[in-house]
């Protein structure tokens, strides 16, 4: 009797599996495709993959209109993207802080704290609210699109918050494209040298591509030390999302006793730190690590990809011109605090 209870069970448990897979792949394959058309443009032309996801996904949104697709848009915007953060801790390595010493570490760290606060200081001016003003500040500070993706994750659901995240990801991939062009001849006038260019690079650009990308273009030497720099921002992510999700999770407390709040540490965040951590021991092996890292790559492109179908583009009109100058201002703002850190420091 018992066998066949649990075999009748197995079948119900595989007919619910093969039902919600059917309904997710019609999206997630829409998404995916983008994604590929994305990346074979950026290796061709060069123009940013994640912008031309997010764009590909706002031409193509009617299809989150259809049932056989919203399923599958909805969940590779949600739960992909999650996945697609959490395999990003396979980058980090304790090697990070050893390379770069304590005093370039403070002051990238520093200039990332300091960063989301004058984000945060702006939005009373701007009259936006605090949770937007943290998106586009910690997008800044962080890793661009990749942070932008990782916040909105954790930030109360309302209804102008994808729109929000849609035109962070395009504010910044378009700012982080322009530095990557300007800023190697912005650090040459100033008469940084190879090292100092390296940390500028990294310390500064929005996006890890346009950081290699423009790093490399100066020197060998630059462009590793830029990428280092680079990755000890992205590093910063798993604390930053933590401390959030724990005001997240307090405010809707006080707001609301009854309904369901976000865990304490959002899983996504455990398993970039446990990764983190294991790669950082010497457990993950390096063909792995890199798998990894390719793994993350396309899930976070698919995803953004995904949140593009979503979003109707009539609704970016409502965002507002004055984040555009919210935007540039935090980005300036890191600039000049990394570069006036490094006319301190040497």
């Amino acid at each position: 009797m018992n066998n066949i209870n649990t075999n009748s069970l197995n079948k119900q448990t595989l007919s619910k599996l093969q039902k919600k897979t059917k309904e997710i792949l019609p999206g997630l394959i829409i998404a995916a495709v983008l994604a590929l058309m994305s990346q074979l443009i950026d290796a061709r032309f060069g123009i940013p993959a994640m912008l031309l996801a997010l764009i590909f996904g706002l031409l193509a949104n009617s299809l989150s209109n259809k049932v056989f697709f919203k399923t599958g848009i909805v969940f590779t915007a949600g739960k992909i993207l999650r996945i697609g953060v959490a395999l990003l801790g396979a980058r980090i390595s304790s090697e990070l802080l050893v390379d770069l010493g304590w005093q370039t570490a403070l002051l990238v760290v520093a200039g990332l704290i300091c960063t989301i606060c004058f984000g945060l200081f702006l939005a009373k001016f701007f009259k936006i609210d605090k949770s937007f003003a943290f998106l586009t500040s910690g997008s800044v500070a962080i890793c661009g699109a990749s942070a932008a993706l990782a916040i909105s994750a954790i930030l109360p659901k309302d209804k102008d918050r994808e729109d929000q995240l849609v035109f962070t990801v395009v504010g910044v991939t378009i700012l982080s494209t322009i530095a990557m062009i300007a800023y190697p001849f912005i650090a040459s006038a100033i008469g940084f040298d190879h090292r100092q260019t390296g940390i500028f690079l990294g310390g500064t650009i929005h996006d890890v591509a346009q950081v290699v990308g423009a790093g490399f273009t100066v020197s060998e030497e630059t462009g590793e030390l830029a990428t280092v720099v680079k990755l000890l921002r992205v590093l910063m992510l798993a604390p930053v999302i933590l401390i959030a999700s724990i005001i997240v999770r307090s405010k809707l407390q006080n707001q609301s006793s009854n309904g369901k709040r976000p865990p304490l540490i959002p899983f996504f965040v455990i398993c970039f730190l446990v990764l983190a951590v294991c790669n950082s021991l010497g457990m993950i092996p390096p063909a792995l690590s890199q798998t990894l890292i390719s793994i993350s790559k396309w899930l976070l492109l698919t995803a953004i990809a995904a949140v593009g179908l979503k979003t109707k583009p009539n609704c970016l009109v409502k965002v507002g011109g004055s984040i555009i100058l919210l935007l540039c201002l935090e980005t300036l703002f890191l600039g000049a605090f990394i570069t006036g850190g490094l006319l301190i420091f040497s």
